[in-house]
């Protein structure tokens, strides 16, 4: 039997950064993957085209660089090949009329266009980050520690209470983003540009709690920018892997695990799918879903795994699906606004209501008719991605439903769910929107390549159904109630054994937050 410190089941970026940290730590680690590369959805492929890279699934890594990871590991990772490129403008919006806006990670740049988009936002603008400022370094500061820790307990009191009462941001945390968007800004176009954020924090613009993550995403992207590795995403994972080998861990692929292993109360390491029983002395870490972890990997621990946390677990939901659309093109895109093309990515999209007309159709179970496009074009800032003259660019939509229902247009039968017809007469929709904000788009297309939710269910999963973050982000099962409410950290019921990943706190997206609290945590338990 081979035996380790510690034993990581999965290679998403988060499972990487645990071992990373445990490696540098003087642990014996092995991190197993199922898939045929480590990495997760952090991955980079010739999708369309012989020569052109395209990122899979993740892309840009703002909240990675900005982050605790990226911090400690960021030195040594640079060492190891991993070269972040930034564009000029960090994001945008087009809107089907012609109207445009930009930000950049200058205030007085992004004070001055929102003051060009309606006389007084650019005060607005000014006043809400204002505003938000002395609340910034607890917030992001609780993005790198377990929020059921006292310490995190005393936090979250002191920003949610002032003067004996609840405090503004406490307002904030449950605002909704239209709410927040319309009281504070006139110009349409400027609730264009921040509304559709949400989205990637998996929230739509009228849910609770979608206001905070709208002025998180603003400061973030306002301050790191849109980084993207040199080469395409998958750097940062091959670094990550190389950095744990530096320090005499192992990572090996094609492993699936199928149980983890409880003795005297304890997890004691993992069996693999061919039946291979392996040791780990100190810590198990897996970078899987609850629903996965205590109904399956957890089957044979009865005594261990109360019978509450279980049906927990078979209630962990999923939220709305993703399609992107990858494309080849034989020019770079072309906007009338010319700064759009300089930016890392921008959302082409109807506007506030549109967006929430969208969202509402998605939760139906129907695709939605206008869906809004988050549109970006790394090549621009890394043009090793393609061959000289060309670029790379894909077209995410986060507005559909896991399971079709029905076409809010009226236009594509979905009775046989997200099949390869219905996912491709889908791309058609949303090529032809992005063709009124890119003319002469689909003239420059060598080749696309088309991901839908079935597509990400086969291929990873912790996407369950073909949810890309891991689960539903809603107010009820974020934060405290994340993964479970009967389990709100990343250390799990069994002794030794810890979650990571987008199911836990701080949620999805590339940011390297759960692998950072994990790793710290499993080696000041030894200390």
């Amino acid at each position: 039997m081979r035996r380790y410190d510690a034993i990581v089941v999965g290679s998403g970026h988060n499972a990487l950064v645990t071992a990373a940290y445990l490696a540098r730590a003087g642990w014996g680690v092995l991190v197993l993957e199922g898939n045929d590369r480590p990495g997760g959805l952090v991955r980079t492929d010739e999708l369309t085209v012989p020569g052109f890279l395209h990122d899979t699934y993740s892309s840009a890594h703002p909240l990675f660089t900005s982050g605790p990871a990226y911090a400690e590991l960021g030195p040594e990772l640079t060492g190891l090949g991993l070269t972040y490129r930034d564009s000029r403008y960090c994001t945008g919006v087009s809107m089907p009329d012609g109207r445009t806006a930009v930000l950049s990670t200058n205030t007085e740049e992004n004070i001055a266009e929102a003051e060009r988009l309606a006389p007084g936002d650019g005060a607005a603008l000014a006043v809400l980050l204002r505003d938000f400022e002395p609340y910034a370094g607890p917030v992001f500061g609780l993005f790198a520690a377990d929020l059921s820790s006292p310490a995190s307990a005393r936090v979250i009191h002191d920003l949610m209470h002032e003067d004996g009462h609840y405090s503004t941001f406490a307002q904030l945390f449950l605002r909704t983003a239209r709410d927040l968007l319309e009281h504070r800004f006139s110009s349409p176009v400027m609730h264009g540009l921040l509304a559709p954020w949400a989205l990637h924090l998996g929230r739509g613009p009228d849910e609770a709690n979608s206001a905070f993550w709208t002025v998180l995403v603003l400061l973030a992207v306002t301050s790191a920018g849109m980084p993207t590795p040199e080469g395409g995403s998958e750097r940062l994972a091959r670094t990550l892997v190389a950095l744990v080998e530096r320090h005499g861990g192992r990572v090996e692929t094609g492993r699936w695990v199928d149980r983890v292993l409880v003795r005297e109360g304890r997890a004691t390491g993992v069996r693999t799918a061919d039946g291979e029983v392996l040791h780990a002395g100190r810590a198990v870490i897996a970078s899987v879903n609850p629903d996965q972890l205590y109904l399956e990997l957890l089957a044979d621990a009865d005594a261990e795994v109360p019978p509450e946390l279980r049906r927990q677990a078979r209630e962990y939901r999923y939220g709305r699906g993703c399609v992107q659309i990858h494309l080849a093109l034989d020019r770079p895109p072309r906007f009338a606004d010319e700064r759009l093309a300089r930016t890392g990515q921008l959302h082409l999209t109807g506007g506030l209501d549109a967006l929430s007309r969208s969202v509402n159709e998605a939760t139906r179970g129907l695709l939605p008719g206008e869906p809004t496009i988050s549109f970006d074009a790394p090549s621009t800032a890394d043009p090793t991605r393609c061959p000289p003259g060309a670029a790379v660019a894909r077209l995410q939509i986060l507005d559909v439903p896991l399971r079709p229902r029905g076409d809010a247009a009226g236009e594509i039968d979905t009775r046989d769910g997200w099949s390869e017809p219905v996912k491709n007469a889908f791309a058609d929709r949303v090529l032809e929107l992005a063709a009124r904000h890119l003319p002469g788009l689909p003239d420059t297309i060598a080749g696309r390549h088309v991901i839908g939710p079935a597509d990400l269910a086969r291929f990873n999963p912790n996407c369950g159904p073909g949810d890309p973050y891991g689960g539903s982000h809603e107010l009820a099962q974020s934060f405290l109630l994340r993964p479970l409410p009967g389990q709100p950290s990343h250390r799990t019921v069994v002794p030794n054994l810890y979650m990571v990943g987008a199911a836990t706190w701080p949620g999805h997206g590339v940011n390297g937050g759960s692998g950072h609290i994990v790793a710290k945590e499993a080696i000041a338990s030894e200390e």
